[in-house]
C-alpha cells in the first residue's frame, strides 16, 4: 500500500501532469461558463489531443475539464440567470437573485467554496470505497458481469427523462452499432456490407464527437441564421468573488456534508448525474430553509456542493465496474480505452499506482478549481462576452480533425457526420443521446460476457439464475425498466391512503 502510494506520488506530481491538469481545469471552467458550450463539448474537443501524452496526463486533463466544468456553470447562472451547464440550473434560482441584489460576488464565492468542498469530500469517499468495491467485483463471473452491465444500461434507460421507450430505442441502436465489424469469436464479418473500413467496427471517438458536438453546432448555426440581429450580452467584469465568512461557513457546514454524501451516491448511479443531484440538493435546502428562492446562500451552496460531488461518485462506478454513470464518464472511459487501460475490478490489481495517482490528481484538481476560479473570476467573466458562433466555427474544424486523427481515416469523418445528424434528429424528437453512447461503449462487454456465460453453460439460460448476485441484478434491471409503470401505481397507493 505505502509502496503503491509512493509510486503514485511520483506519477502524479510531475510538471507534465500539473500542466495538463491546469489546462483541463481552465478549459472546463471556460466552456461551462458560456451557456450552450457545456464541458462535455470540451471533453470531446480535447479527446483526440490526448493521443500523444501519457495515460495519466491524458486522464488528468479530462478529469480537470470534468471537475472545472461542474463548477464553471455557476458563473453565467449567477450573473446572467442562464445556467452554463444543466448541472447549474438549480443555482440560478437563488444565485441570480443575489446578483440582482448586489451580492453577485458573494454568490460566486459561495458557489466555488461549495463546489470544491463537495469535490474533495467525494474524492475522499472514492479513495475509501472504490478499492473495496473492486475486491467484491473481482469475485464476479461472466454471468454476474453480464447482469451488472445490463443493470447499468437499464438504469440509464429507466431514469431517462421523457419517454422511456425512446430511451430504450436509443440504447438498442448503440448496442446494434457494436455488432458492426468482425465477430470476436468466429472471426466473420458482421454488417460491414463488404466495405473494408468497417471491418474494424464503428469507433467510439467519431460517434462521441458526432453525438455530443454536432447537435449543438447545428442548432447554434440555425439560431444565428434565424436571428441575424443577434447580439451577445455585455457583462460587467468588475465582479469579484468573495468567500462566505466564518459564521456563514459554520452555518453551511452540515448542509455541505449532507449534500456531498448525497451527490456522491447519485453520481455513482448510472443515469444520475449533476442535474439530478443539483435539483435534489436544492429541494433539500428549501426544506431546511423555506426562504430559498429569495436569495439565500443555502440555495447556492447545496446544489453546487451536490453537483460537484457527482464527479467522485461517477469515477467510483467507472473505475471499479467499468460502467460510465453519465456522458462525461463515458467520454473519460473512451480516454482509458484509447490508451489501452480497461477500467474494472482488474484495474486496481494490475494498475494500482496509476489509480492512486488519479486519486491524488483529483484532489489537486479541486484545489486548482478553487484557486483559478476565485482569483481568475474577472477573466472568466469576460469569456461570457465572446461570440458563441465564432467559437463553434473553430470547434467544428477541430472535431473534423479529431475524428480523422483517431485512425487516420476519412471513414471516421463520414461516421461522425452521420452520427451527428442522427443525434440532432434524436434531440429534435426528444430521443436521449446518452443511452445510445452507453450502448455503444458497453455493448462489447455485454456481448463478451453473454457469450462466455453461454459457452460455459452449454447454451442454457439457467446459468444466469444460479448466482444470487446475478438474480439480484436481474431483478433490479426489471425494476428499473418497469419503473414508469410502477411509479403511478405507488403514487396512487400512497395518495389513496391520505
Amino acid at each position: 500500500m505505502l509502496e503503491q502510494l509512493g509510486q503514485a506520488l511520483t506519477i502524479a506530481i510531475t510538471a507534465e501532469n500539473f500542466f495538463f491538469m491546469a489546462i483541463g481545469t481552465v478549459l472546463g471552467i471556460v466552456f461551462a461558463a458560456i451557456p450552450g458550450l457545456t464541458f462535455s463539448t470540451a471533453l470531446i474537443l480535447f479527446l483526440p489531443m490526448t493521443f500523444g501524452i501519457t495515460p495519466i496526463a491524458a486522464i488528468s486533463v479530462m478529469l480537470g475539464i470534468f471537475c472545472g466544468g461542474m463548477t464553471g456553470g455557476s458563473i453565467s447562472a449567477v450573473l446572467l440567470g442562464i445556467p452554463g451547464t444543466p448541472s447549474a440550473a438549480a443555482t440560478v434560482i437563488d444565485g441570480f437573485v443575489l446578483a440582482k441584489n448586489g451580492q453577485g460576488g458573494k454568490a460566486l464565492g459561495t458557489a466555488v467554496y461549495a463546489s470544491v468542498f463537495g469535490g474533495i469530500v467525494s474524492v475522499l469517499i472514492m479513495i475509501c470505497v472504490a478499492p473495496l468495491i473492486a475486491k467484491v467485483a473481482l469475485t464476479f463471473g461472466p454471468a454476474e458481469l453480464f447482469m451488472l452491465v445490463l443493470f447499468g444500461l437499464s438504469t440509464v434507460v429507466g431514469l431517462s427523462e421523457g419517454n422511456m421507450l425512446k430511451a430504450l430505442i436509443a440504447c438498442l441502436m448503440g448496442l446494434l452499432f457494436t455488432t458492426v465489424g468482425m465477430d470476436p469469436v468466429v472471426g466473420l464479418q458482421r454488417f460491414t456490407f463488404h466495405f473494408a473500413p468497417l471491418m474494424s467496427g464503428i469507433g467510439i471517438m467519431p460517434v462521441m464527437i458526432g453525438a455530443f458536438a454536432f447537435p449543438e453546432i447545428i442548432n447554434t448555426f440555425l439560431e444565428y441564421k434565424k436571428d441575424k440581429g443577434y447580439k451577445e450580452k455585455n457583462i460587467e467584469s468588475s465582479v469579484k468573488a468573495a468567500f462566505p465568512d466564518n459564521k456563514e461557513k459554520k452555518r453551511l457546514l452540515p448542509l455541505n456534508i449532507e449534500a456531498s454524501l448525497m451527490g456522491t451516491v447519485i453520481g455513482a448511479i448510472p443515469g444520475g448525474g449533476g442535474p439530478v443531484a443539483a435539483f435534489l440538493g436544492y429541494s433539500l435546502a428549501k426544506s431546511k430553509n423555506p426562504r430559498c428562492g429569495s436569495g439565500e446562500l443555502e440555495g447556492v451552496a447545496w446544489p453546487e456542493t451536490a453537483n460537484n460531488a457527482v464527479t467522485g461518485g461517477a469515477m467510483i462506478t467507472l473505475l471499479t465496474l467499468g460502467i460510465p454513470a453519465d456522458s462525461a464518464a463515458a467520454i473519460i472511459l473512451g480516454v482509458f480505452l484509447i490508451h489501452g487501460v480497461v477500467p474494472g475490478p482488474m484495474l486496481f490489481q494490475d494498475n494500482g499506482p496509476m489509480i492512486y495517482a488519479l486519486f491524488i490528481s483529483m484532489l489537486i484538481i479541486n484545489v486548482m478549481v478553487l484557486v483559478f476560479q476565485f482569483f481568475g473570476m474577472k477573466l472568466f467573466v469576460k469569456v461570457l462576452n465572446l461570440p458563441k458562433i465564432n467559437l463553434l466555427a473553430v470547434i467544428l474544424s477541430v472535431t473534423v480533425v479529431g475524428a480523422y486523427a483517431t485512425h487516420v481515416s476519412f471513414t471516421d469523418i463520414t461516421i461522425m457526420f452521420l452520427i451527428g445528424l442522427l443525434a440532432w434528429f434524436m434531440k429534435r424528437h426528444q430521443f436521449p443521446v446518452i443511452p445510445l453512447i452507453l450502448g455503444l461503449v458497453l455493448g462489447g462487454e455485454i456481448e463478451r460476457n453473454l457469450r462466455i456465460a453461454l459457452l460455459l453453460s452449454g447454451g442454457s439460460l439457467n446459468f444466469f439464475l444460479h448466482s444470487v448476485v446475478s438474480v439480484l441484478f436481474l431483478a433490479l434491471s426489471l425494476l428499473m425498466l418497469l419503473s414508469p409503470i410502477l411509479k403511478p401505481q405507488i403514487a396512487r397507493l400512497f395518495g389513496g391512503k391520505k
